[in-house]
């Protein structure tokens, strides 16, 4: 058996499950915590700005940041992460490297107009 396939046997053997363990709480508390940050700041907030509006309970301050995650984040993949913009960025190294000295000059005209100076 090859040292490959050993590491992939001890990974598959019971990593997961402490993971699952340890994460799992971790998370829990990361949604506890930030509920009851937003409904202090709201608490402490808006009911001074405006006054009809009364306190915020725990679980309301769950679903607005629910409904928050709605209509403001969506609910879409970030494609890749980190992971996905080291190959990007690999790929644009490739092609960058590949391009003519013309290829490259008319690419950074291009950008400085898009640009307008900014970049």
């Amino acid at each position: 058996m090859s040292n490959e396939e050993n590491t992939n046997m001890g990974y598959r053997r019971g990593g997961w499950g402490w993971k699952c363990l340890f994460i799992l709480p971790l998370v829990a508390l990361a949604i506890f915590g930030i509920g009851y940050i937003v409904m202090s700041l709201w608490n402490c907030v808006m009911p001074s700005l405006f006054p009809s509006i009364g306190l915020l309970t725990y679980w309301h301050a769950i679903g607005l940041l629910i409904l928050s995650k709605i209509l403001f984040g969506g609910f879409h993949r970030h494609h890749g992460g980190w992971r996905g913009r080291r190959r990007m960025n690999a790929a644009w190294k490739e092609k960058w490297a590949n391009m003519s000295e013309e290829e490259k000059a008319k690419f950074k005209d291009e950008w400085k107009t898009r640009c307008q100076g900014r970049c």
